[in-house]
C-alpha cells in the first residue's frame, strides 16, 4: 500500500514540478507534504526518492529536497540520445528477437490500443513503457538494455506527460504499427528509422505541452 501511495504522490508532484506550482530550486519539505498528502512521511520520501531518479528533484545532505527543472538545451541532448539507443535497439531486436517476444510485443501494444480508446494516457504509459521495456530486453545487448533504461527511467515524466495532448495517443499508437511492422518483418533498418522517430517526436511533443502548459498557468 506505501509504494502505491508513493508512487501516485510521485506522480501528482511531477504534474506539479512541470506545470510550475513547484518552481526551480523551489525546497521540498517533507512534513508540509505529509500533511498535504494526508500521508505519513514514508511514501513522501519514496516518492522524493523515484523524483530524484527522474532527475526533477536533488537530494541535498542536512538540507532537504529541491526542485531541479532541467532546461531545454538538456532535455534536448537527453531525447537526442534517447532516440539513438532506442534506434539501436530496435535495430538489435530485429534481428534476433523471439516469436514468444514478439507475441508479448503484440499484447503490450494490444492493451496500449485499449488504453488509446479509453483515452487513459496514464495507463497508456505503463503500456507503453512494458512494449519499450521488451524492446531493450530483445537487442541482446545487456549494456544497451542497462543502459536505454536509465535514460528511460530520467525522461519517464517527460514521456508520460507528452501523452496528455491532444492527437497524441493515437499518432503513438500509429507509430507503435510502424514499429510492430518492422520487427516482425526483421528489418533492421526500418526498425531503427521509424523507433527513432517515434521517441524523436515526443521531445517535440513535449516542448509544446509546456509551452501550453505555461499559457494556462498565466
Amino acid at each position: 500500500m506505501a509504494n502505491r501511495h508513493a508512487n501516485t504522490i510521485a506522480d501528482e508532484l511531477e504534474d506539479m514540478i512541470l506545470d510550475g506550482t513547484f518552481a526551480d530550486n523551489d525546497r521540498l519539505d517533507e512534513v508540509q507534504l505529509a500533511k498535504r498528502f494526508s500521508v505519513s512521511r514514508t511514501p513522501i520520501r519514496e516518492a522524493l526518492q523515484r523524483l530524484t531518479q527522474a532527475g526533477l528533484v536533488e537530494l541535498i545532505p542536512r538540507r532537504g529536497a529541491f526542485v531541479r527543472q532541467p532546461g531545454a538545451i538538456e532535455l534536448i541532448e537527453m531525447f537526442e540520445v534517447m532516440a539513438e539507443l532506442e534506434a539501436a535497439s530496435a535495430r538489435f531486436a530485429a534481428m534476433r528477437m523471439t516469436d514468444a517476444a514478439l507475441d508479448e510485443l503484440n499484447a503490450a501494444n494490444g492493451k496500449c490500443m485499449k488504453a488509446m480508446q479509453e483515452r487513459d494516457a496514464d495507463s497508456y504509459y505503463r503500456e507503453n513503457e512494458r512494449f519499450h521495456h521488451i524492446i531493450y530486453a530483445q537487442s541482446g545487448n545487456s549494456f544497451l538494455e542497462a543502459e536505454a533504461k536509465r535514460l528511460h527511467r530520467r525522461l519517464k515524466p517527460f514521456r508520460r506527460l507528452q501523452l496528455r495532448l491532444r492527437g497524441r495517443l493515437r499518432q503513438s499508437m500509429s507509430e507503435h504499427e510502424s514499429i510492430l511492422e518492422a520487427l516482425t518483418n526483421g528489418d533492421p533498418d526500418m526498425a531503427a528509422k521509424v523507433t527513432r522517430q517515434h521517441v524523436a517526436v515526443q521531445g517535440e511533443k513535449f516542448h509544446h505541452l509546456i509551452a501550453t502548459l505555461k499559457i494556462a498557468a498565466e
